[in-house]
Protein backbone atom coordinates (compact mmCIF):
# COMPACT_ATOMS: atom_id res chain seq x y z
CA UNK A 1 0.00 0.00 0.00
CA UNK A 2 1.67 3.19 -1.06
CA UNK A 3 1.75 5.77 2.26
CA UNK A 4 -0.63 8.82 2.01
CA UNK A 5 1.20 11.95 1.35
CA UNK A 6 0.43 15.96 0.79
CA UNK A 7 0.38 15.64 -3.39
CA UNK A 8 3.23 17.28 -4.59
CA UNK A 9 2.71 19.81 -7.71
CA UNK A 10 3.86 17.54 -10.99
CA UNK A 11 6.86 18.83 -12.84
CA UNK A 12 7.62 15.79 -15.13
CA UNK A 13 5.16 14.61 -17.32
CA UNK A 14 6.15 11.08 -17.18
CA UNK A 15 8.86 9.80 -15.26
CA UNK A 16 9.91 6.15 -14.01
CA UNK A 17 11.25 4.84 -10.49
CA UNK A 18 13.57 1.83 -10.77
CA UNK A 19 14.14 0.01 -7.07
CA UNK A 20 17.07 -2.00 -8.42
CA UNK A 21 18.81 -5.18 -6.94
CA UNK A 22 21.58 -7.83 -7.83
CA UNK A 23 18.31 -9.89 -9.67
CA UNK A 24 15.32 -8.18 -10.25
CA UNK A 25 14.35 -4.50 -10.82
CA UNK A 26 10.93 -3.04 -10.34
CA UNK A 27 9.77 -0.21 -12.13
CA UNK A 28 6.74 2.30 -11.57
CA UNK A 29 5.71 4.11 -14.03
CA UNK A 30 3.31 7.44 -13.28
CA UNK A 31 2.99 10.93 -14.84
CA UNK A 32 0.14 12.38 -17.35
CA UNK A 33 -1.89 10.01 -19.74
CA UNK A 34 -0.35 7.06 -18.69
CA UNK A 35 -1.82 4.69 -16.41
CA UNK A 36 0.25 4.34 -13.00
CA UNK A 37 1.60 0.50 -13.50
CA UNK A 38 4.36 -1.33 -11.64
CA UNK A 39 6.31 -4.22 -13.31
CA UNK A 40 9.40 -6.58 -12.18
CA UNK A 41 12.30 -7.21 -14.78
CA UNK A 42 15.22 -9.49 -14.29
CA UNK A 43 18.92 -7.65 -14.59
CA UNK A 44 19.97 -9.77 -17.32
CA UNK A 45 20.56 -7.83 -20.82
CA UNK A 46 17.49 -8.89 -22.61
CA UNK A 47 15.18 -8.15 -19.88
CA UNK A 48 16.33 -4.74 -19.54
CA UNK A 49 16.25 -3.84 -23.27
CA UNK A 50 12.59 -4.83 -22.71
CA UNK A 51 12.04 -2.50 -20.58
CA UNK A 52 13.96 -0.30 -22.17
CA UNK A 53 11.03 -0.43 -24.91
CA UNK A 54 7.91 -1.01 -22.49
CA UNK A 55 8.95 2.75 -21.34
CA UNK A 56 9.69 4.04 -24.70
CA UNK A 57 6.44 2.97 -26.05
CA UNK A 58 4.88 4.75 -22.82
CA UNK A 59 6.36 8.49 -23.86
CA UNK A 60 8.58 7.92 -20.33
CA UNK A 61 11.19 10.70 -20.70
CA UNK A 62 13.02 10.84 -16.95
CA UNK A 63 13.97 7.27 -14.68
CA UNK A 64 14.98 7.68 -11.33
CA UNK A 65 16.57 5.05 -9.08
CA UNK A 66 18.65 4.41 -5.92
CA UNK A 67 22.83 4.19 -6.01
CA UNK A 68 22.76 0.74 -4.92
CA UNK A 69 26.18 -0.76 -4.90
CA UNK A 70 27.64 -1.41 -8.36
CA UNK A 71 23.96 -2.90 -8.97
CA UNK A 72 22.39 0.05 -11.00
CA UNK A 73 25.54 0.13 -13.24
CA UNK A 74 24.23 -2.61 -15.64
CA UNK A 75 20.60 -0.54 -15.55
CA UNK A 76 22.32 2.71 -16.05
CA UNK A 77 24.66 1.30 -19.26
CA UNK A 78 20.94 0.19 -20.64
CA UNK A 79 18.96 3.25 -19.98
CA UNK A 80 21.83 6.05 -20.79
CA UNK A 81 20.91 6.79 -24.63
CA UNK A 82 17.65 6.81 -24.42
CA UNK A 83 16.07 8.92 -21.02
CA UNK A 84 17.25 11.37 -18.60
CA UNK A 85 18.56 9.51 -15.77
CA UNK A 86 18.68 10.89 -11.85
CA UNK A 87 20.81 8.68 -9.95
CA UNK A 88 19.89 8.93 -6.47
CA UNK A 89 21.76 8.68 -3.29
CA UNK A 90 20.10 6.55 -1.13
CA UNK A 91 19.63 9.23 1.85
CA UNK A 92 17.41 11.37 0.23
CA UNK A 93 14.72 8.09 -0.98
CA UNK A 94 14.08 7.31 2.62
CA UNK A 95 10.34 5.83 2.51
CA UNK A 96 8.07 5.91 5.27
CA UNK A 97 9.43 3.52 7.97
CA UNK A 98 7.47 0.05 8.36
CA UNK A 99 5.73 0.09 4.44
CA UNK A 100 8.98 -0.59 3.07
CA UNK A 101 8.46 -3.44 0.02
CA UNK A 102 10.47 -3.30 -3.27
CA UNK A 103 6.98 -2.28 -5.40
CA UNK A 104 6.66 0.45 -2.91
CA UNK A 105 9.89 1.93 -2.59
CA UNK A 106 9.37 1.79 -6.92
CA UNK A 107 5.77 3.93 -6.38
CA UNK A 108 7.66 6.14 -3.69
CA UNK A 109 10.77 6.99 -6.28
CA UNK A 110 8.61 7.22 -8.98
CA UNK A 111 5.89 10.02 -7.08
CA UNK A 112 9.13 12.20 -5.81
CA UNK A 113 10.65 11.88 -9.13
CA UNK A 114 7.67 13.89 -11.26
CA UNK A 115 7.39 15.99 -8.38
CA UNK A 116 10.70 17.05 -8.98
CA UNK A 117 11.92 16.53 -5.28
CA UNK A 118 14.96 14.60 -6.57
CA UNK A 119 18.70 15.90 -6.98
CA UNK A 120 20.38 13.51 -9.63
CA UNK A 121 24.50 12.75 -8.10
CA UNK A 122 27.03 13.05 -10.89
CA UNK A 123 27.47 10.43 -13.30
CA UNK A 124 30.47 11.39 -15.85
CA UNK A 125 30.62 10.37 -19.25
CA UNK A 126 31.89 6.73 -20.27
CA UNK A 127 35.46 8.18 -21.34
CA UNK A 128 35.77 9.62 -18.20
CA UNK A 129 34.69 6.39 -16.39
CA UNK A 130 36.81 4.56 -18.11
CA UNK A 131 39.82 6.49 -16.77
CA UNK A 132 38.60 6.44 -13.53
CA UNK A 133 38.39 2.46 -13.25
CA UNK A 134 42.30 2.42 -14.61
CA UNK A 135 43.08 5.79 -11.93
CA UNK A 136 41.27 3.60 -9.31
CA UNK A 137 42.56 0.30 -9.91
CA UNK A 138 46.67 1.52 -9.85
CA UNK A 139 45.85 3.46 -6.69
CA UNK A 140 44.69 0.01 -5.20
CA UNK A 141 47.40 -1.75 -6.88
CA UNK A 142 50.09 0.87 -5.10
CA UNK A 143 48.49 0.42 -2.26
CA UNK A 144 49.18 -3.10 -2.60
CA UNK A 145 53.35 -2.72 -3.22
CA UNK A 146 53.02 -0.50 -0.29
CA UNK A 147 51.63 -3.60 1.98
CA UNK A 148 54.13 -5.59 0.55
CA UNK A 149 56.95 -2.97 1.66
CA UNK A 150 55.84 -3.29 5.14
CA UNK A 151 55.63 -7.33 4.90
CA UNK A 152 59.18 -7.05 4.03
CA UNK A 153 60.19 -4.87 7.15
CA UNK A 154 58.27 -6.94 9.30
CA UNK A 155 60.38 -10.75 7.79
CA UNK A 156 63.86 -8.06 8.22
CA UNK A 157 62.77 -7.62 11.78
CA UNK A 158 62.19 -11.45 12.81
CA UNK A 159 65.69 -12.11 10.82
CA UNK A 160 67.17 -9.78 13.37
CA UNK A 161 68.09 -7.67 10.34
CA UNK A 162 68.17 -4.25 11.49
CA UNK A 163 67.91 -2.28 8.29
CA UNK A 164 64.82 -0.07 8.79
CA UNK A 165 66.73 1.46 12.14
CA UNK A 166 69.45 2.93 10.01
CA UNK A 167 67.99 3.47 6.47
CA UNK A 168 65.03 5.78 6.06
CA UNK A 169 63.89 3.74 2.68
CA UNK A 170 64.22 -0.62 3.19
CA UNK A 171 63.46 0.03 -0.74
CA UNK A 172 65.75 1.78 -2.14
CA UNK A 173 68.47 1.13 -3.65
CA UNK A 174 71.13 0.60 -0.95
CA UNK A 175 68.56 -1.26 1.24
CA UNK A 176 68.11 -3.63 -1.75
CA UNK A 177 71.25 -4.24 -3.37
CA UNK A 178 72.54 -5.65 0.90
CA UNK A 179 69.45 -7.49 1.14
CA UNK A 180 69.70 -9.15 -2.16
CA UNK A 181 73.26 -9.86 -1.26
CA UNK A 182 72.37 -11.46 2.42
CA UNK A 183 69.64 -13.56 0.36
CA UNK A 184 72.38 -14.94 -2.00
CA UNK A 185 74.40 -16.27 1.11
CA UNK A 186 76.94 -14.00 1.27
CA UNK A 187 78.55 -14.12 4.65
CA UNK A 188 81.40 -11.41 3.78
CA UNK A 189 79.41 -8.53 5.62
CA UNK A 190 82.45 -6.16 5.54
CA UNK A 191 83.16 -6.16 1.81
CA UNK A 192 78.98 -6.51 1.17
CA UNK A 193 79.12 -2.57 3.03
CA UNK A 194 82.26 -1.37 1.00
CA UNK A 195 80.67 -2.74 -2.48
CA UNK A 196 77.35 -0.82 -1.60
CA UNK A 197 78.45 2.50 0.86
CA UNK A 198 78.47 6.10 -0.47
CA UNK A 199 79.28 9.15 1.20
CA UNK A 200 76.11 10.51 1.55
CA UNK A 201 74.37 7.77 3.77
CA UNK A 202 73.31 8.94 7.38
CA UNK A 203 74.82 5.85 9.08
CA UNK A 204 78.57 4.85 9.42
CA UNK A 205 79.98 1.76 7.63
CA UNK A 206 80.32 0.34 11.05
CA UNK A 207 76.65 0.90 11.84
CA UNK A 208 75.50 -1.03 8.40
CA UNK A 209 77.76 -3.72 9.83
CA UNK A 210 76.34 -4.61 12.72
CA UNK A 211 72.31 -3.90 11.46
CA UNK A 212 73.54 -6.69 9.08
CA UNK A 213 74.20 -9.53 11.79
CA UNK A 214 71.36 -11.52 12.29
CA UNK A 215 69.77 -14.72 11.57
CA UNK A 216 68.44 -14.60 8.00
CA UNK A 217 67.19 -18.64 7.69
CA UNK A 218 66.29 -20.09 4.21
CA UNK A 219 62.53 -19.67 4.80
CA UNK A 220 62.92 -15.38 5.50
CA UNK A 221 65.27 -15.55 2.34
CA UNK A 222 61.81 -17.46 0.64
CA UNK A 223 59.52 -15.27 1.80
CA UNK A 224 61.78 -12.32 0.66
CA UNK A 225 61.97 -13.28 -2.66
CA UNK A 226 58.22 -13.70 -3.28
CA UNK A 227 57.39 -10.02 -1.56
CA UNK A 228 59.87 -8.67 -4.16
CA UNK A 229 58.74 -10.69 -7.03
CA UNK A 230 55.27 -9.71 -6.35
CA UNK A 231 56.43 -5.84 -6.06
CA UNK A 232 58.09 -6.02 -9.35
CA UNK A 233 55.07 -7.78 -10.70
CA UNK A 234 52.83 -5.29 -9.13
CA UNK A 235 54.94 -2.04 -10.40
CA UNK A 236 54.73 -3.93 -14.03
CA UNK A 237 51.10 -3.84 -14.08
CA UNK A 238 51.20 -0.13 -13.11
CA UNK A 239 53.35 0.42 -16.07
CA UNK A 240 50.91 -1.44 -18.12
CA UNK A 241 47.38 1.00 -16.59
CA UNK A 242 50.08 3.95 -16.61
CA UNK A 243 50.55 3.40 -21.05
CA UNK A 244 46.42 2.98 -21.34
CA UNK A 245 45.67 6.14 -19.13
CA UNK A 246 47.89 7.68 -21.61
CA UNK A 247 45.96 6.89 -24.50
CA UNK A 248 42.64 7.83 -22.74
CA UNK A 249 44.40 11.49 -21.67
CA UNK A 250 45.45 12.25 -25.13
CA UNK A 251 42.38 14.68 -26.09
CA UNK A 252 42.94 16.33 -22.57
CA UNK A 253 47.30 17.32 -23.10
CA UNK A 254 45.83 21.06 -22.38
CA UNK A 255 43.89 20.96 -19.67
CA UNK A 256 46.50 18.38 -17.82
CA UNK A 257 49.46 21.02 -18.60
CA UNK A 258 47.51 23.89 -17.14
CA UNK A 259 46.72 21.54 -14.06
CA UNK A 260 50.60 20.80 -13.56
CA UNK A 261 51.25 25.02 -13.15
CA UNK A 262 49.46 24.32 -9.71
CA UNK A 263 52.00 24.07 -6.77
CA UNK A 264 52.25 20.53 -5.66
CA UNK A 265 50.33 18.90 -8.77
CA UNK A 266 52.32 16.94 -10.81
CA UNK A 267 52.00 14.49 -13.93
CA UNK A 268 49.80 12.11 -12.12
CA UNK A 269 48.07 14.56 -9.90
CA UNK A 270 46.79 15.97 -12.64
CA UNK A 271 45.42 12.81 -14.04
CA UNK A 272 43.81 11.93 -11.07
CA UNK A 273 42.02 15.06 -11.04
CA UNK A 274 40.91 14.92 -15.15
CA UNK A 275 39.84 10.70 -14.21
CA UNK A 276 37.58 11.87 -11.24
CA UNK A 277 36.28 15.39 -11.86
CA UNK A 278 36.74 15.21 -16.13
CA UNK A 279 36.72 17.99 -18.63
CA UNK A 280 33.36 19.73 -18.31
CA UNK A 281 32.74 22.34 -15.63
CA UNK A 282 29.38 23.18 -16.49
CA UNK A 283 28.04 20.05 -15.00
CA UNK A 284 28.73 22.50 -11.56
CA UNK A 285 26.67 25.30 -11.00
CA UNK A 286 29.78 26.72 -9.47
CA UNK A 287 33.01 26.00 -7.38
CA UNK A 288 31.36 25.24 -4.09
CA UNK A 289 29.06 22.59 -5.44
CA UNK A 290 32.29 20.81 -6.89
CA UNK A 291 33.91 20.91 -3.34
CA UNK A 292 30.89 19.88 -1.64
CA UNK A 293 30.66 16.59 -4.36
CA UNK A 294 34.23 15.75 -3.87
CA UNK A 295 33.51 15.73 0.50
CA UNK A 296 35.96 19.05 0.98
CA UNK A 297 32.98 21.74 2.08
CA UNK A 298 32.34 22.07 6.25
CA UNK A 299 28.93 20.17 6.49
CA UNK A 300 25.95 23.00 8.07
CA UNK A 301 25.47 22.44 12.14
CA UNK A 302 23.56 25.48 13.17
CA UNK A 303 21.24 25.49 16.21
CA UNK A 304 19.19 28.69 17.79
CA UNK A 305 21.21 30.95 15.44
CA UNK A 306 24.87 29.64 16.12
CA UNK A 307 27.46 28.26 13.92
CA UNK A 308 29.29 25.45 15.29
CA UNK A 309 32.02 22.97 14.09
CA UNK A 310 31.55 20.41 11.54
CA UNK A 311 32.82 17.54 9.63
CA UNK A 312 33.24 17.42 6.21
CA UNK A 313 30.62 16.60 4.03
CA UNK A 314 30.72 12.77 2.43
CA UNK A 315 32.23 12.80 -1.29
CA UNK A 316 34.32 11.54 -3.48
CA UNK A 317 36.73 9.35 -0.88
CA UNK A 318 39.15 8.51 -3.90
CA UNK A 319 39.58 12.55 -5.08
CA UNK A 320 39.65 13.54 -1.93
CA UNK A 321 42.79 11.27 -0.93
CA UNK A 322 44.28 12.26 -4.00
CA UNK A 323 43.97 16.35 -3.28
CA UNK A 324 45.43 15.71 0.18
CA UNK A 325 47.97 13.71 -1.04
CA UNK A 326 48.50 16.64 -3.23
CA UNK A 327 48.51 19.65 -0.66
CA UNK A 328 51.37 17.89 1.24
CA UNK A 329 53.47 18.68 -1.64
CA UNK A 330 52.14 22.17 -1.85
CA UNK A 331 52.98 23.30 1.40
CA UNK A 332 56.62 22.39 1.23
CA UNK A 333 56.85 24.32 -2.31
CA UNK A 334 58.87 27.95 -0.92
CA UNK A 335 57.43 31.14 -1.98
CA UNK A 336 54.16 29.91 -2.78
CA UNK A 337 50.39 31.18 -1.19
CA UNK A 338 49.52 27.70 -0.23
CA UNK A 339 52.97 27.20 1.96
CA UNK A 340 52.03 30.94 3.45
CA UNK A 341 48.08 30.05 4.30
CA UNK A 342 49.11 26.50 5.50
CA UNK A 343 51.63 28.51 8.10
CA UNK A 344 49.01 30.94 9.34
CA UNK A 345 46.64 28.05 9.84
CA UNK A 346 48.17 25.45 10.99
CA UNK A 347 48.89 26.51 14.79
CA UNK A 348 45.11 26.86 15.25
CA UNK A 349 43.51 24.63 13.31
CA UNK A 350 45.89 21.84 13.29
CA UNK A 351 48.74 20.09 10.31
CA UNK A 352 44.93 17.05 8.89
CA UNK A 353 42.33 20.52 9.27
CA UNK A 354 45.03 22.86 7.52
CA UNK A 355 45.90 20.01 4.82
CA UNK A 356 42.53 19.86 4.07
CA UNK A 357 41.63 23.52 3.57
CA UNK A 358 44.90 23.71 1.36
CA UNK A 359 43.31 20.39 -0.79
CA UNK A 360 40.08 22.63 -0.73
CA UNK A 361 41.94 25.69 -2.17
CA UNK A 362 43.38 23.35 -5.00
CA UNK A 363 40.73 22.12 -6.05
CA UNK A 364 38.71 25.61 -6.31
CA UNK A 365 41.67 26.49 -8.48
CA UNK A 366 41.20 23.48 -11.03
CA UNK A 367 37.60 24.06 -11.23
CA UNK A 368 38.68 27.80 -12.71
CA UNK A 369 41.39 26.24 -14.59
CA UNK A 370 39.60 23.47 -16.43
CA UNK A 371 36.42 25.93 -17.38
CA UNK A 372 38.49 28.99 -17.97
CA UNK A 373 41.00 27.34 -20.28
CA UNK A 374 43.67 29.44 -17.77
CA UNK A 375 46.88 28.21 -16.34
CA UNK A 376 46.75 28.46 -12.17
CA UNK A 377 48.11 32.40 -11.17
CA UNK A 378 50.43 32.31 -8.32
CA UNK A 379 49.51 35.12 -5.53
CA UNK A 380 52.83 34.89 -4.10
CA UNK A 381 53.93 34.38 -0.35
CA UNK A 382 53.19 38.51 1.03
CA UNK A 383 49.55 38.03 -0.69
CA UNK A 384 48.20 37.24 3.08
CA UNK A 385 50.50 39.96 4.61
CA UNK A 386 49.26 42.48 2.17
CA UNK A 387 45.64 41.52 2.17
CA UNK A 388 45.88 41.85 6.14
CA UNK A 389 47.29 45.04 6.06
CA UNK A 390 44.86 46.43 3.91
CA UNK A 391 41.99 45.34 6.29
CA UNK A 392 43.66 46.84 8.92
CA UNK A 393 44.16 50.30 6.95
CA UNK A 394 40.83 50.22 5.95
CA UNK A 395 39.28 49.48 9.65
CA UNK A 396 41.66 52.50 11.21
CA UNK A 397 40.19 54.83 8.42
CA UNK A 398 36.73 53.65 9.40
CA UNK A 399 37.65 54.50 13.47
CA UNK A 400 38.85 57.84 12.22
CA UNK A 401 35.94 58.99 10.02
CA UNK A 402 33.75 58.31 12.98
CA UNK A 403 35.77 60.01 15.53
CA UNK A 404 35.15 63.13 12.69
CA UNK A 405 38.63 63.44 11.43
CA UNK A 406 39.10 63.32 7.58
CA UNK A 407 42.24 60.76 6.55
CA UNK A 408 43.92 61.75 3.24
CA UNK A 409 46.24 59.54 1.67
CA UNK A 410 49.98 59.99 1.40
CA UNK A 411 52.76 58.32 0.01
CA UNK A 412 55.49 57.80 1.86
CA UNK A 413 59.47 58.04 0.78
CA UNK A 414 61.43 55.73 -0.40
Amino acid sequence: MEPNIVEFEQVIEKGCGLDVHQATVVATVRGKGIKTETKTYSTFTNSLTEMKDWLASLGVTHIAMESTGVYWKPVFNILEDSFEILLVNARHLKNVPGRKTDKADSRWISKLLISGLLKGSFVPPENIRELRDLSRYKTKLTLQIASEKNRIHRILEDANIKLSSIISDISGVTATKLMEGLMSGRKDLDKLVEENYYGKLKASKEQFKEALKGRLTAHHSFMLNQMKAHIMYLESQIGIIDQEMEKKLEIYNEQLNQLQTIPGVGKNGARGIISEIGANMEIFPNEQHLSSWAGLSPGNNESAGKKKNSRTTHGNKYLKALLVEMAWGAVKTKGTYFRAKYESMVGRRGKKRTLVAIAHKILIASYHIIKNNVPYQELGANYLLERKKKNKIDYLKRQLRELGYSVEKTEKAA
